[in-house]
């Protein structure tokens, strides 16, 4: 996905949102969702899909799940998809990765959410939907699996990119048998890639962000967090930020974290 393909502006939405050829996604909870829509859209939280097993069968089973769910919401595979929630937040960006991963070339954020569009053309009515046929197409060089990630540790021209909170990051906060990082990973919370509007920062501001912490735009670089959300988050932003090569570790530490097998790194707190 090129860099600012994965984002469409509230400009684009007033524009295209009654377009046949656009369908429009609220990935927020459902008392959200129910609370208040855009007129039209479907609705998909990708929360409770959460999935943390990367072998080769556990990567299938996601993706018939993935197939399953965009099936019913009548995505077939020719449309714009956009996915929005209040702001640029992890919810959309892991249902338009998801999207991309099983093969749709058009998934789509809306930049800046709900938020950008100031409260226009809500509605609590659901609209009608027609499950159609979608057949999935795994995009392989997006996702990162723990066999992979663990094979590509300190390895030249790969890079690992640890979005979760400092607490998590330090161990302090142990949300998994293990607490810690994985051995090399550059760290950054995944919010400070937002502005203070809540839309992701210009492709400048990021690239210099990243480029600042570390990260090669010529290198692989496999992000993570607790479940793959803030770390498609982050794959988002990189690619806005112009990097090519970038997978959003699936299982991130949910999965690692809870294997006796997996090298961890304990960082410390600089002093």
């Amino acid at each position: 996905m090129a860099a600012q393909q994965f984002l469409v502006d509230s400009h684009w939405m007033r524009e295209h949102r009654s377009d046949p050829s656009v369908i429009v996604v609220d990935a927020r909870p459902p008392k959200d969702y129910w609370a208040g829509h855009l007129e039209g859209a479907r609705h998909f939280d990708p929360f409770p899909f959460s999935f943390y097993d990367t072998s080769d069968h556990g990567l299938q089973v996601f993706r018939k799940q993935m197939e399953w769910i965009f099936s019913t919401l009548g995505i077939g595979g020719g449309e714009t998809v956009v996915f929005y929630e209040d702001d640029s937040g992890m919810r959309a960006a892991r249902a338009a990765w998801a999207l991309e991963y099983v093969g749709h070339r058009v998934a789509r954020m809306l930049d800046g959410g709900l938020k950008s569009l100031g409260g226009e053309h809500l509605t609590t009515e659901a609209p009608a939907v027609k499950a159609v046929a979608f057949r999935e197409h795994e995009k392989a060089d997006i996702v990162a699996s723990l066999a992979h990630t663990h094979d590509r540790i300190n390895t030249p021209g790969v890079q690992i990119f640890d979005v979760r909170t400092p607490e998590e990051y330090y161990g302090e906060t142990i949300r998994a048998r293990h607490g810690g990082a994985i051995p090399g990973a550059i760290h950054q919370e995944w919010i400070h890639f937002k502005d203070s509007k809540g839309a992701f920062e210009s492709p400048a501001q990021l690239r210099e962000r990243f480029t600042r912490l570390g990260l090669n735009p010529e290198s692989e670089i496999i992000t993570y967090c607790q479940g793959g959300y803030r770390a498609a988050h982050a794959y988002v932003a990189l690619k806005i930020a112009g990097f090519t090569r970038v997978r959003n570790y699936l299982g991130s530490w949910a999965e690692w974290g809870n294997r006796d097998d997996a090298p961890i790194d304990h960082p410390k707190r600089p002093a």
